[in-house]
């Protein structure tokens, strides 16, 4: 009797998946990684600066602050144009410049304590921090409080209570590879402000 071999009608059902599915599937989820990589890297980035500007603005209102209570230093003029890079003698000096606690210190050193002060915040607080406060001649309207605002500043005005002062707070902050070859910008907020 011969052997009759019967081959089913219907092909076997697959049991698993094949190799290449899985290595398709690999692929699919390490680019939805990557892109996730990707935005976490940008929140971060957008989340530090954030967090610096929220501290320059808190630096101006600090310096706001400091005028506002030494009122005779406004008004004597001393406020009026204080200026100077990081390495000046108030920022890497501090025992040059007196320091205003006792009740023998004068509005104007008062206000040079002030901005000594307030200018190593800046430095602690900000990468590469620093800041300018004067007088301008300008309405409020009509000053442009985009960085850089040192152009609205007038030299060596005499105080007037009509015209505001602008402080102005910079810092250097990274930049991506394609905003600048430097890899680092210097970033300013601006307010103005009558004490």
């Amino acid at each position: 009797m011969p052997l009759i071999m019967r081959l089913p009608l219907t092909p076997p059902r697959q049991a698993g998946f094949s190799l290449l599915e899985i290595l398709v599937s690999i692929v699919v989820i390490s680019l939805g990684l990557l892109g996730l990589a990707g935005l976490q890297a940008a929140n971060l980035r957008d989340t530090q600066t954030s967090y610096l500007r929220s501290l320059a603005s808190q630096l101006a209102l600090d310096m706001a602050d400091r005028m506002r209570v030494n009122l005779t230093g406004v008004q004597a003029g001393v406020y009026n144009d204080l200026n100077g890079d990081i390495d000046t003698v108030w920022a890497t000096r501090p025992e040059l410049v007196p320091e205003c606690l006792d009740e023998d210190c004068t509005a104007a050193d008062l206000a040079t304590e002030d901005y000594r002060q307030w200018r190593a915040q800046a430095d602690r607080v900000l990468p590469n921090g620093g800041g300018t406060v004067c007088l301008t001649d300008a309405d409020e309207d009509d000053i442009d409080l985009v960085y850089p605002c040192e152009n609205n500043c007038v030299d060596a005005a005499a105080y007037d209570p009509n015209l505001p002062f602008i402080i102005q707070v910079e810092w250097t902050e990274r930049t991506t590879k394609d905003e600048e070859a430097t890899g680092s910008r210097t970033q300013g907020f601006c307010t103005a402000f009558r004490p």
